[in-house]
């Protein structure tokens, strides 16, 4: 299974990979900012495409990782899929 994902990653990594090292930062970052202001339905999906984005990096990488950074990477993916909930119900 692991296998068959990763040849499916190759072409959307060689993508990745040839952009400017900022540019998947500055995306995934206006689609959290983004996520955050618009709230609800459409702050949950956005949220939502940013922790699976970054869930998947943290897959494909997961078996050359050590130990502290399995666990600080699994904290960032768990705090964007906890703040993609939040967006699911309204404040106050």
């Amino acid at each position: 299974m692991r296998d068959k994902i990763e040849r499916a990653s190759v072409p959307v990594l060689t993508f990745l990979a040839r952009l400017p090292r900022l540019v998947p930062f500055v995306i995934l970052l206006v689609l959290l900012l983004a996520g955050a202001i618009a709230g609800h339905a459409l702050g949950f999906v956005l949220m939502g495409l940013a922790a699976l984005f970054v869930g998947w990096l943290l897959y494909l990488a997961w078996p050359r990782l050590t130990s502290s950074e399995r666990l600080m990477r699994s904290a960032v993916v768990l705090l964007a899929v906890a703040l993609a909930i939040t967006q699911l119900f309204p404040r106050g």
